[in-house]
Parts: C-alpha cells; sequence; structure tokens
C-alpha cells in the first residue's frame, strides 16, 4: 500500500508548535510528539517514513529555503555513521542533563523540549542555507535512531 506524503504542508505543525510555545511554554512538551511519533513508525516495521511523509521539520526546511539555499551537496564525511551516532549521542546526553536539571517542574521540562527543538531547527535552517534545503534530514538524530531499530 502506497503512503500519501503530508509534506507539502506539515510545516504547519512547527509554525503552530513554535507560535504556542512562545505564548506559552507548556506547550512545548507538544515537541515530544516529533520525537516518538518517528519511533513509533519504526517499530511498527514502517522504516523511515516518518521522515519521507511526515516530518514538519522536514516539510519547513523544504518549502522555505528550497528559494534561498546555496544548494551544495553534504560533505561526505556527515553522511558517515560515525557522524550520525556521535550526533545522536550528543543531543540525547544534552537532553538527558536538561531534563534532569528540570526536576519534576513542568515548565522546565516544557522548555527543554523546546530548547531542543529549537536547536535542531537552527542548525537545520543554517544546514539548509549553506547545502541543500534538507541537509538536515541526512543526518537527523531522529531519523537515524529509526534506521537502528530495524
Amino acid at each position: 500500500m502506497k503512503r500519501k506524503s503530508y509534506l507539502n504542508w506539515s510545516w504547519i505543525f512547527m509554525i503552530a508548535f513554535i507560535v504556542l510555545s512562545v505564548l506559552d511554554i507548556r506547550f512545548g512538551l507538544l515537541g515530544i510528539i516529533c520525537m516518538t511519533v518517528p519511533l513509533y513508525h519504526a517499530l511498527r516495521g514502517r522504516g523511515k517514513i516518518h521522515c519521507s511523509h511526515y516530518c514538519p521539520r522536514g516539510s519547513l526546511l523544504g518549502s522555505f529555503l528550497k528559494n534561498i539555499s546555496l544548494g551544495n551537496n553534504l560533505p561526505p564525511f556527515m553522511k558517515q555513521k560515525t557522524v550520525k551516532n556521535i550526533l545522536l549521542t550528543f543531543m540525547v546526553v544534552m537532553f538527558s542533563i536538561s531534563l534532569v536539571r528540570a526536576g519534576l517542574n513542568f515548565d522546565k521540562i516544557a522548555f527543554s523540549v523546546f530548547r531542543m527543538m529549537m536547536s535542531s531547527l537552527a542548525i537545520g535552517v543554517i544546514m539548509g542555507i549553506v547545502f541543500k534545503p534538507r541537509s538536515w534530514c541526512q543526518i537527523c538524530p531522529m531519523g537515524h535512531a529509526t534506521s537502528l531499530l530495524k
């Protein structure tokens, strides 16, 4: 069964997440959806379908950076599994430290999630301008994590 792609408009969810989180940081917890849905698909045997059909961040990068991107290819070393493993480990460790420091404070936990989402989006935008629009998708820690769950 061929799945329909929602990448033409799923960027709306990313914009809504940012706006809602800025208005009330508690909405930052919605970022957990972006972190768990790819894992859900992978555990259901669908591989990286989230990346190619649903990802709001990939949709945002692809839609808004196509006209300002320099269109360079990502350097080959960045596509290596070692680099992806280092990035995944770094982001998991930083996110874990952030959550531990937040304790049981709901607002601090929401801010930790929001900060992680915005950090990866900022890196993705920079990469999308310097390289091709969805270059972040080639090294995305969530995409890499799902590929490890075969």
